[in-house]
């Protein structure tokens, strides 16, 4: 009793204690987690000129991209799809405000009308579009919130557009061809010029005898720093251990197969036998030689009949085969067919009909095409649900047994050119006309058990053992030298990107990626990934951070620049004091060339190449002058001009004109996007979440 008076005596000392205890907890856990700008990062993907991209509506996004993307997308590419989406609203939306663009009430119904024209929800009984219609559809699907969202989702979607092409038309305004500029692209194509020219190639100067230093090559990276920019990036090298089974388990399988082969040589019901013991369906048609397995195909195409044949490898089965009979068929068919059609099935599209009346129309226009031959095109056009083929009159062209669903093939095969009969399947009643049948010849049918030769337990124990023994031995030691110790192929992969989903000879993995980019993952670190089909034993052989690119990842691109330099200062040099052209081969052990009727549109010299800059001096000197030496693209030149032929006068250059214009307002739209984009500030944090 007196602990309790205490206590109540120091009721508000106590609570100020706790109070500050959890205040305490609450600052500490800020801190340690980043704060409030911690929870920031959490919450948002980007932020694009100061405009946060929610993750959560981010996601949902990507979720339905996916979707409709299929399964065989990576999420990668869904993440990137939306990204350019949001990207793209972003900087036109900043653009729209700017210049105070906007879509209009009337604006927007005649959007509406326009995209709603020909669904039939929204036509009346003239097949017209009308707007009551449409505002009942949108009262009706307000009491449905998933449906009015929608609703709102596809109307914003036309605003958008609608507001993107009235800005992109504002500049396509503004980008035509002038009357100079009309003249001018006539100028360039139609004047002409006759040369003669001595080239002398970069290629006669080896690039052995031509020394670049790094130190150069971080001059020209230093000079031209916009040119080579670069994204972070990582070099990676792993071995890749395959989950595969070994001679062991393809032999052990090979025995099992083989103590069923008596079993299924007298099975009585063939077709249950090899669905309750393969991995194979059994297959019920009768086949060519051409279509067995390569192998064994003369001694399966032979088998008499109730013979068992096996164990033989085939590809990634174990199988036995059982002779089950042969017969005479042709291995290419023709027919034709009017397909009808009830609803409920796939291929009724408008169709109202029952499958009773259907099964009327298909036997009356059966019994017309039998009094006429000649009307089964137009009955096809008129009546078939095979919108592939009816306007062909239902012709179906040849194809090979087997093709077809089976009661169809079965008709076709069993009976003879010119039957005409109705056939039943999942699509509908076939009325059928079996127009040409060839190459009759032996077809078997073949029954099989197949068992896929797969890794046993004690094959996956040792993979996984060999590859954790692997991953211990490179913590203390060199990858590429453990990896030649066991005859391992090591498999460099460089500059991998940050939102990168696909590793070469591995596949789609982002969390190969993720871990080469975490920060806490050093050069030289090692770890083992579970991937398909096996396992990776990866490490980090390199890291590059958003920049300017060092000297070892540009050298490649820079390098040649710098060769190619100074070759052209020692080809000059080599001609210095040189006159002529005839002095200058002479002394080089060149000839001297001509080139006939060039322009400064196409500018290819005949025997030389590409060289715009070559022709713009050329045309530029007076005629029967000689150029300086000009540095080109394959070497250095000296020039002479023979001729000059200008364009004749014409009246109007309004095709130039057209064909400019069209030119410059075709790459409007993605050059217009990618110039808000490179102008936009961007912290894009993708990689964190994907």
């Amino acid at each position: 009793m007196a602990i309790l008076n205490k206590i109540r005596q120091r009721s508000i000392f106590l609570i100020l204690i706790i109070g500050m205890a959890l205040f305490a907890f609450i600052l500490s856990g800020l801190f340690e987690s980043g704060g409030f700008s911690s929870k920031k990062s959490q919450s948002t993907i980007a932020t694009i000129n100061g405009n946060d991209i929610s993750r959560t509506d981010f996601a949902r996004k990507v979720d339905a991209a996916s979707r409709n993307f299929g399964p065989n997308s990576s999420s990668i590419q869904a993440v990137n799809y939306v990204w350019n989406q949001e990207l793209r609203e972003v900087v036109y939306n900043e653009q729209f405000e700017a210049l105070g663009i906007g879509v209009g009430e009337d604006e927007e119904d005649a959007l509406l009308e326009e995209s709603l024209a020909s669904n039939p929800t929204f036509q009346n009984e003239a097949g017209v579009f009308d707007k009551a219609k449409m505002d009942e559809y949108v009262a009706t699907n307000k009491e449905n919130p998933a449906a009015y969202q929608q609703w709102l989702s596809y109307k914003s979607t036309l605003a958008k557009g609608a507001l993107e092409k009235k800005y992109l038309t504002m500049i396509k305004a503004g980008v035509g061809l002038t009357n100079k500029e009309g003249e001018l692209a006539y100028k360039m194509e139609n004047d002409k010029i006759d040369i003669k020219y001595v080239q002398l190639p970069f290629s006669s100067i080896p690039d052995a005898e031509v020394t670049v230093t790094d130190a150069e090559i971080q001059s020209y990276i230093d000079a031209h720093a916009a040119q080579y920019k670069a994204e972070a990036s990582r070099n990676l090298q792993y071995v890749f251990f395959k989950e595969e089974p070994s001679k062991e388990d393809e032999d052990n399988l090979i025995k099992e197969v083989a103590e069923i082969k008596s079993e299924f040589k007298s099975a009585e019901n063939v077709e249950e036998y090899v669905n309750e013991n393969s991995v194979l369906k059994y297959n019920d048609l009768f086949v060519f030689k051409k279509d067995l397995p390569k192998a064994v195909a003369d001694t399966l195409y032979n088998l008499p009949a109730g013979e068992v044949y096996g164990p033989y490898k085939d590809g990634a089965y174990i199988k036995i085969s059982k002779a089950i009979g042969q017969r005479q068929l042709p291995d290419s068919i023709k027919a034709s067919h009017i397909l009808v059609s009830w609803e409920g099935l796939r291929t009724a599209g408008e169709t109202k009909r029952t499958k009773e009346e259907a099964k009327k129309v298909a036997d009356s226009i059966l019994s017309l095409v039998k009094e006429d031959k000649e009307k089964f095109a137009e009955l096809a056009k008129e009546f078939s649900a095979d919108g592939s083929n009816k306007d062909k009159g239902g012709d179906l062209g040849y194809f090979a047994p087997g093709r077809m669903v089976p009661a169809f093939n079965d008709y076709v095969v069993e009976n003879q050119v010119g039957d005409m009969d109705v056939v039943e399947t999942d699509f509908g009643y076939h009325i059928i006309s079996i127009e040409d049948q060839k190459n009759q010849q032996k077809a078997v049918k073949i029954a099989t058990i197949a068992k896929e030769i797969e890794p046993s337990e004690k094959t996956i124990n040792t993979i996984f053992a060999n590859t954790t023994k692997f991953q211990m031995a490179t913590k203390d030691g060199d990858f590429a030298a453990k990896a030649k110790e066991s005859e391992y192929t090591v498999r460099p992969v460089n500059k991998l990107s940050e939102l990168a989903d696909n590793i070469p000879g591995i596949g789609s993995d982002r969390s190969i990626v993720q871990w080469a980019f975490n920060e806490d993952t050093k050069n030289g670190d090692v770890k083992r990934f579970d991937v398909t089909g096996g396992y990776a034993v990866v490490q980090l052989t390199g890291k590059a951070e958003k920049g300017v690119q060092k000297v070892a990842d540009a050298s490649s691109i820079i390098k040649p620049i710098l060769i190619k330099k100074k070759k052209a200062e020692m080809l000059k040099n080599k001609i210095a004091g040189s006159t002529g052209l005839d002095a200058i081969a002479t002394s080089q052990s060149q000839t001297v060339k001509t080139a006939s009727a060039l322009n400064m549109k196409n500018p290819t010299i005949s025997g030389a190449g590409t060289e715009p800059k070559v022709v713009g001096v050329a045309f530029a000197l007076e005629e029967g002058k000689t150029s300086q030496p000009i540095v080109g693209n394959n070497g250095v030149y000296v020039v002479e001009v023979i001729k000059k032929t200008p364009a004749a006068a014409i009246n109007a250059y309004t095709s130039y004109i057209t064909e400019g214009t069209k030119s410059n307002t075709g790459a409007v739209n993605s050059r217009v996007f990618n110039a808000l984009k490179e102008a936009s500030e961007i912290e894009d944090r993708r990689a964190d979440f994907y």
